[in-house]
């Protein structure tokens, strides 16, 4: 029992004890059992993180199923290992070494030291984004739906948008506070911080610490942090860009927004599509070239470290570097005046040939089963099932019961990831001591 395979089994088992809680009939709003498919999908969902729903969360669960989705939801985006750790913390439990290396993988951490305080930071920062978010929705909430049921809406949305869950108890997600400033902002504040990593929330921390106390030593940010922000920055600049020229150079699809809910719009779209899957428009109502723009923001995802999927933006900056590496003639990859090591530049091509193996063996495998469907939802919605983003374009519900077994090992594979798999198939690489001679071949 190796580490990788202590995690992917430890989803695996929170995904079944979902399951089985969803098909209780106290968890369904008829009071009736539910559809063993319906609730493996909305587990799977929660705990992937990703938000594709076949139901309508909002009706179609009780109070208690909604709370068990959430639950599942947070367990999800804190990681397997991360929450059974802090419960080992919370009884009062030693790490073994074993513990150790396995939030060391779970979290992608160069060592092992310090593994308690670094969990016990990951949960106050949890609590202290999802409390504050809590608050700046309710104004918002209880405005149109009262004190209790505004509440409520507010803690599920702020825990959701935090783990980069896109659940929702709107059947047409945000789309009616597409103009809201506050949600909007809120919202979108959740979504990047709960997908940017936790290191870079608490550098960013020690940062704001020593400019308020005034220290003459400055904090030099780790490249992690410098390729997360400055990636994230750029991918949102983009995508704000292309969905301004792509979509809403027709406004009246999405209801004739003015100047400043066109840019809200824009904005939002740019931020939760490449992590969290909550949607101010009518997704089925973008044109295609808008979908291919989605996918591949999707594709990328979030940072690592953080709540999101997709390839990471770290995987992104080191083939984009390796690529102006060649086109300038060196043979170092540089990024930030630091050179990127062979060994990550195998995992992140690993990683995206992996990824791209994903979608293409799923997407073949759902246009087999449901034909009938356009291709450019079919694609669409196994990358967003892979990136565990959520945003459908409608046809998750319409899915055969293959198609969506097809998802659900998407969604799985999407979250524990493509090389932590493998690991946890064919075990745990091994060094060797071979080295082969070394010749050229032709590329390109």
């Amino acid at each position: 029992m190796t580490v990788s395979r202590t995690i992917c089994l430890g989803f695996l088992a929170v995904i079944a004890v979902g399951t089985i809680l969803l098909m209780m009939p106290f968890a369904t709003s008829t009071g009736t059992w539910n559809d063993p498919i319906v609730a493996f999908f909305t587990s799977t969902s929660a705990v992937c993180v990703t938000g594709l729903a076949v139901v309508d969360t909002g009706t179609d669960f009780s109070f208690w199923g909604q709370l068990f989705i959430l639950l599942l939801a947070q367990i999800g985006g804190l990681g397997y290992m991360t929450t059974t750790t802090f419960l080992i913390l919370l009884i009062g439990k030693k790490f073994d070494l074993r513990q150790k290396r396995a939030i060391q993988q779970a979290l992608d951490r160069p060592g092992m030291s310090g593994s308690s305080h670094i969990i016990r930071s990951i949960i106050a920062t949890t609590l202290i984004f999802e409390i504050t978010g809590i608050f700046l929705l309710l104004p918002v909430f209880v405005k149109d739906s009262g004190w209790q049921e505004g509440i409520w809406l507010s803690i599920f949305h702020s825990v959701s948008a935090w783990n980069n869950a896109g659940f929702s108890l709107f059947a047409d997600s945000l789309v009616k506070y597409q103009s809201s400033t506050l949600l909007i902002f809120t919202i979108s504040a959740l979504i990047i911080f709960g997908g940017i990593g936790y290191q870079v929330i608490l550098e960013m921390f020690f940062w704001l610490c020593e400019r308020w106390n005034r220290k003459q030593e400055k904090l030099i940010f780790s490249l992690d942090f410098k390729v997360a922000t400055s990636t994230t920055i750029v991918l949102t600049i983009l995508g704000i860009i292309a969905f301004s020229l792509v979509e809403l150079r027709i406004p009246e699809k999405f209801g004739s927004p003015n100047g400043y809910e066109q840019f809200l719009i824009a904005f939002f779209q740019s931020v939760t599509t490449r992590t969290a899957g909550f949607n101010s428009i009518d997704i089925s109502q973008m044109s295609n070239a808008g979908l291919f723009i989605v996918i591949a923001l999707m594709f990328i995802g979030a940072s690592p470290g953080g709540t999101g999927g997709g390839i990471k933006t770290a995987t992104l900056r080191i083939l984009t570097s390796c690529t102006k590496s060649i086109l300038q003639g060196k043979e170092e990859v540089i990024i930030y005046e630091r050179k990127v090591s062979i060994s990550l530049i195998l995992k992140a091509v690993g990683v995206l040939i992996g990824s791209v193996g994903t979608v293409i063996i799923s997407t073949v495998m759902i246009a087999i089963t449901d034909p009938n469907l356009p291709f450019i939802q079919v694609l669409f919605e196994v990358v967003s099932a892979f990136a565990t983003v959520g945003l459908s374009t409608g046809i998750t519900a319409s899915l055969s019961s293959l198609g969506k077994i097809v998802l659900i090992i998407t969604m799985y594979i999407g979250r524990v990831g493509i090389l932590l798999l493998m690991s946890s198939v064919f075990g745990d690489p091994r060094p060797t001591q071979i080295h082969y001679p070394e010749e050229n071949l032709l590329v390109g």
